[in-house]
């Protein structure tokens, strides 16, 4: 992988928008190009990406299970092995988010997998092993793990969880798979969540990205085989997942803002820049999409993306299985 990427390594012009009104059409006329710089290649599944106050990066990667920084100029320092991460085709070292009080507190929040479940737990750079907070989170012989954690902006952790391999996970609210999680930073129910649980929203196959517009949650949800979702996220509403894949007219479920065939989507990391949602895709490139949905791919050259985050810098940080890629928002 790290050989193919190492053909990007340079500036790129390539296909991102600038437009800077909020949430503005996708059309044609308003794409334009960004340089997209390669700074790091040769990973072993980049994974997730967070940022500590000093503006420097920090990333997961799945298989290697490690933790890294990463300046902008494409320094990487191995930080941490993290112990107990049970790897398959998509499990692993999966999330990491920063805590917004990282100054004072120097923690860090894991999502990963066990041999037995997904856990959240927190740790800090020289720690010997991260301490949980979540534990029995489903997880599947292969797939549907879920793994993207981010703090709102209501200073409150959300996860976005995976089915693990059982649709039934998805509609039982007792059941940790198939949500969106919100808690606190001792991972209890934070205060207002609509079960009196963890559980936030529920009805999802396998949560993968996690952004707000304003104050407002979406997520990207990946489909079985025929589409993959946008949501846009309200407290206790249920999207669905098995009853169904995309829109439906099945009473007390929610559709999607957006779907898109399993085909050409299968969507990862998700995030909010420049006004645009911008949104990882497994199938390659990266979507830039309105609060509608209504977009399309850009910057295919770099292949799978796997994360996307507005970075302190005012650049867009883009994760590719074997890379990371700044676009430059100047």
């Amino acid at each position: 992988m790290g050989a193919r990427r190492s053909a990007y390594v340079g500036v790129l012009a390539l296909a991102v928008g600038l437009s800077s009104s909020p949430l503005a059409s996708a059309a044609e006329s308003e794409v334009g190009t960004m340089a997209v710089k390669t700074i790091a290649t040769g990973l072993k599944q980049a994974w997730s990406i967070d940022f500590l106050p000093d503006g420097t990066g920090i990333f997961t990667q799945k298989d290697a299970k490690t933790v890294s920084t990463i300046t902008k100029d494409g320094k990487v320092t191995k930080v941490g092995d993290i112990p107990g991460v049970s790897v398959t085709k998509e499990a692993g070292l999966l999330g990491i988010a920063v805590s917004p009080t990282y100054a004072a507190d120097k923690t860090l929040f894991l999502y990963y997998t066990t041999g037995s479940d997904n856990r959240i737990a927190t740790w800090k750079i020289g720690d010997a092993a991260p301490k949980p907070i979540v534990t029995g989170i489903p997880r599947g012989s292969q797939f549907h793990h879920g793994g993207r954690i981010k703090f709102g902006p209501d200073g409150f952790l959300y996860a976005g969880t995976g089915d693990g391999q059982n649709g039934n996970n998805a509609q039982n609210k007792n059941s940790l798979g198939g949500k969106v999680l919100r808690m606190t930073k001792d991972g209890k129910p934070a205060p207002g969540n609509p079960f009196n649980s963890l559980v936030y929203s529920y009805g999802h196959r396998n949560v993968q990205g996690l952004t707000w517009l304003g104050s407002q949650l979406y997520v990207s949800d990946i489909g079985a085989s025929k589409v993959d979702e946008l949501n846009k996220i309200d407290a206790g509403k249920n999207y669905g997942w098995p009853t169904c894949e995309g829109s439906c007219n099945t009473a007390g479920m929610t559709n999607p803002v957006k779907q898109w065939p399993t085909s050409s989507a299968t969507p990862s990391g998700l995030t909010t820049y420049k006004g645009h949602f911008y949104m990882a895709s497994l199938k390659g490139g990266t979507y830039k999409l309105t609060a509608n949905g209504e977009g399309g791919k850009i910057y295919t050259n770099l292949g799978r993306t796997r994360d996307e985050v507005a970075g302190p810098d005012g650049s867009l940080w883009v994760i590719t299985p074997g890379g990371i890629h700044i676009a430059d928002g100047s």
